[in-house]
């Protein structure tokens, strides 16, 4: 074998190694990305309040203990646009209080408008969720999007569009279906830190999931394992210890609403 012959063997060679090494990395860096959960790394207290659409006024909680996950803004997907409407109710926190800026996504299954579901309005989303992390006070962002099956590629590309524009030490949060969270595996790859199961609201499977839960049963997979999602007026007999609970309100948060929360978790 001449000396060109070996140089070409050797490139050639060279080249797969470093295919392998790079394929490896990326092995690596999927796995690193469910096993890290940022939420818990900047510290956020365990109790999270949702402040949806309305006037809150928050000035109360104690900063230490509580959190806010407030609605800034509702994107609606029609066609291949992307219909936006901001938060139009004013919050107000103290500035001690940590923040997660929600978007509410909302199409075909809630709008019953034809949806394209293209890379165009991809892009847009996730330019339009990672800009609420300009918000005042924002430390983090959640999605809450009820996909149903053929929207799921789209929204799994869309999560890993908005997780490659965060910085690197930002949480994303995701709401998840209760069911998704018990008889179905497709959350268990995607670039989140948390995928908060909704155990309220949750129509036809209530009674068997409120049933699967006071028997002592915990969600599936890592991701939803993390959080879990309550409403003040719809408590679920569940054993997660210390785990971390987001906490929905149908009205405005007020002094006696907290009061009535810690009776509920003391039961």
């Amino acid at each position: 074998m001449n000396a060109s012959s070996k140089s070409r063997r050797f490139a050639f060679v060279a080249a797969r190694i470093v295919v392998v090494v790079l394929l490896v990395a990326s092995f690596v860096s999927c796995r690193s990305t469910n096993s890290r959960n940022r939420v818990e790394e900047k510290q956020f207290p365990k109790v999270i309040l949702w402040a949806w659409e309305r006037a809150e006024d928050l000035r109360f909680l104690d900063s230490d203990r509580f959190a806010v996950a407030f609605l800034a803004q509702t994107l609606s997907l029609k066609d291949d646009d992307v219909i936006i409407t901001p938060r139009r109710q004013p919050l107000q926190v103290s500035p001690a209080t940590k923040l997660i800026a929600v978007t509410r996504i909302e199409s075909r299954k809630s709008t019953g408008a034809r949806v394209a579901l293209s890379e165009t309005q991809r892009y847009r989303l996730a330019m339009l969720v990672t800009k609420t992390l300009d918000l005042p006070n924002v430390s983090a962002v959640q999605i809450d999007f009820d996909v149903v099956t053929s929207e799921r590629e789209f929204y799994r590309e869309l999560l890993w569009d908005v997780r490659r524009r965060l910085p690197s030490d930002t949480p994303l949060s995701m709401t998840a279906l209760a069911s998704f969270c018990v008889g179905d595996r497709w959350l268990e790859d995607l670039p989140v830190d948390e995928a908060v199961p909704m155990a309220f609201r949750m129509g036809a499977d209530t009674p068997y999931i409120k049933s699967y839960l006071a028997g002592g049963n915990d969600f599936r997979g890592t991701l939803c394992q993390r959080s879990y999602g309550v409403s003040l007026d719809e408590p679920v007999h569940a054993k997660f210890g210390s785990r971390r609970v987001y906490v929905f309100n149908d009205h405005s948060w007020t002094p006696d609403d907290v009061v009535k929360l810690k009776d509920m978790h003391r039961q």
